[in-house]
């Protein structure tokens, strides 16, 4: 399922905002996340016309709290 969100959602103008996806505040974790049902994918985008999306996280997210791995993350 985040497979196919990540190749569908993030193979062509992985930095135009959507509904699932859209750019984060200064954190430590990505500049982007995408929302694929209760997951969330976060990423970077470096380059230009042929950008090169960077999967840095995928976690969980419930209320405020962020779960990566089992850890709790601070956004």
């Amino acid at each position: 399922m985040v497979i196919e969100a990540i190749e569908r959602d993030l193979s062509h103008e992985p930095v135009r905002e959507a509904r699932q996806r859209k750019p984060l505040r200064p954190n430590p974790i990505a500049p982007w996340e995408l929302r694929v049902g209760d997951l969330r994918v976060f990423y970077d985008v470096q380059g230009g016309l042929e950008p090169t999306v960077t999967i840095l996280a995928v976690g969980t997210k419930r209320g405020n709290r962020l779960l990566v791995a089992g850890r709790e993350l601070k956004l």
